[in-house]
């Protein structure tokens, strides 16, 4: 079988390798889609295509949504290119269980792919129709920079701020050029929801295009009434979300099983800006989509695909008890250290005994004792779920490397928040250990170089060179650690606060030294804070 419109006719096939199909007509809500937009979506990867794609294939199959999904790429656009319109936009959905048994369905939810870069026209079309009801992204927490770590504009912001909408050119430029003309055509209502994994990703959003806006309107590409609009949350609304599913790199394994279940054509891509994906996407079962209910263009009725509508401060509790405790700490905490340590996947460092004790301890020990209940979900539950169901699942195929991706971006959040918590409430966060041992780690990963004195490469961040240009200048010397990471350490624009003011700073330095002394220091420091 081919994963193309037409090779879907082949329903035998289909059923004999067990893939389920879609119960709407693919034709109808292509052409809805393309007379009458509701939804568009920025960032079209893995987790949009398995997870966001999951909610309206279930709302399309149910018959409670009519209209597919408008797809918007603005980074990497060779996506659209090799696994959107050679398969007629349509996705294999693989759900890993932990028993080993697969969920398998095709997606046919996504109406059009399409390029920022060339399509503009066509965004605009969407952009300026009374239908358009929502735009969502995963364009990833780094998407929504627009400055440096010093503070400056980034080299594409300036552009696009001097050059003005017409040329605009990364996500944020691109959308509130589009907001403009969204603007001009009537001012119609809208809802812009960030799906990313970031603390108060709608704030993050709102903030990001006024300011772009804001720049514009000072600079005479646009008016002060379009900023007034676009200001105006009864009209142009930005709800916070909560995201989670575990959505792994396309794994090799489920390639071949579909292949050798007479699926053709599932080649697993990597683009030049490495972005791993295929035209399946493998993921595990559980997902956790809650949304801040403020839709004033109107909304799909999510809450019949299993989201959670909900106020604002309920997405806040959950997105913190996710962010800052749950789930992401444990991930940064273990990633770096899995790299290091040499594992291949993320499921077996769970049972290695010194890193399955530090996830429960910056989890279960330290974490927890600072998160909000938000009602609608157990952050206890949640989190035993996470360390004994969901992270050891081995057949998920989720590697340390894609983890560790961005750490710089996310440090801040995952363990700042809890580290001003403990601050708060004690004067100090020297107690938690676990989440020090964690920075020790990942400061010792930007080596490059693993436990055994071999190098190793680092996956993908916007602070790599400035960081280990930074750390090359620790020696032997704990004066020399100190030299070289105090700039670090105490970068609140890295941890959220001055680690040396939260009393953090020395015990990281201290750490981290332990695990520079030679080939094995590593291991050896993680048995002397976490036992045999």
């Amino acid at each position: 079988m081919k994963l193309t419109r037409d090779g879907l006719r082949d329903l035998e096939g289909w059923e004999k390798a067990g893939v389920a199909l879609p119960d709407y007509d693919l034709e109808k809500i292509t052409e809805k889609a393309a007379t009458e937009p509701r939804w568009a979506h920025f960032g079209i990867g893995n987790i949009f295509r398995i997870f966001i794609g999951s909610i309206a294939d279930d709302l399309l199959d149910d018959g409670h949504m009519y209209t597919g999904l408008s797809c918007v790429e603005t980074f990497d656009e060779e996506i659209v290119d090799r696994v959107f319109r050679p398969y007629d936009n349509l996705v294999l959905s693989v759900i890993l269980r932990n028993d080993g048994t697969q969920d398998r369905k095709v997606f046919g939810c996504f109406a059009e792919a399409l390029k920022a870069s060339e399509d503009r026209e066509r965004l605009i079309e969407i952009f300026r129709s009374e239908s358009l009801e929502l735009v969502s992204f995963t364009i990833t927490e780094k998407g929504y920079a627009l400055r440096d770590a010093s503070g400056a504009y980034l080299p594409s912001v300036r552009l696009d701020l001097s050059e003005g909408p017409d040329k605009a050119r990364p996500a944020i430029a691109i959308v509130a050029a589009m907001l403009l003309e969204r603007y001009k055509a009537g001012g119609y209502p809208l809802a812009l929801v960030s799906m990313d994994n970031c603390s108060h990703n709608g704030e993050r959003l709102r903030d990001a295009v006024l300011e772009v806006a804001g720049e514009w309107v000072k600079s005479g590409f646009a008016g002060a009434e379009y900023l007034e609009w676009l200001s105006d949350e009864a009209r142009v609304a930005f709800p916070w979300t909560m995201i989670d599913k575990i959505t792994p790199r396309p794994e090799p394994q489920v390639q071949q099983a579909l292949e050798q279940d007479g699926i053709e054509d599932m080649d697993i891509v990597v683009t030049a800006k490495k972005t791993y994906i295929a035209p399946f996407a493998n993921a595990e079962g559980p997902q956790y989509l809650v949304i801040e209910d403020s839709f004033p263009n109107g909304r799909p009725p999510f809450e019949l695909s299993g989201v959670y509508m909900a106020d604002r401060e309920t997405v806040r509790k959950s997105e913190r008890m996710k962010v800052t405790a749950c789930l992401n700490p444990i991930h940064t905490a273990l990633a770096p250290y899995g790299c290091v340590l040499g594992f291949e996947y993320f499921a077996d460092e769970m049972k290695d005994p010194q890193l399955g004790r530090l996830a429960a301890k910056v989890g279960l020990d330290e974490g927890m004792e600072f998160v909000e209940d938000p009602g609608i979900l157990s952050p206890h539950s949640f989190i035993v779920e996470c360390l004994y169901e969901r992270f050891p699942n081995p057949y998920l195929g989720d590697t340390p490397q894609r983890i560790a991706v961005d750490t710089s971006q996310m440090v801040g959040i995952r363990f700042g928040e809890t580290i001003k918590a403990c601050v708060r409430k004690y004067g100090s966060a020297e107690k938690l250990q676990g989440i020090a041992l964690a920075i020790a780690g990942w400061l010792r990963y930007l080596q490059a170089v693993d436990d055994n004195g071999q190098p190793f490469e680092l996956s993908p961040d916007p602070m790599n060179e400035e960081l280990q240009a930074q750390i090359r200048g620790a020696s032997g010397s704990a004066e020399s650690v100190h030299q070289a990471l105090s700039p670090i350490l105490s970068n609140a624009s890295i941890f959220g606060c001055d680690l040396y003011e939260a009393g953090l700073g020395s015990v990281i330095e201290e750490m981290y030294w332990q695990e520079c002394a030679g080939p094995g220091s590593v291991r050896q420091t993680l048995i002397r804070y976490l036992g045999e």
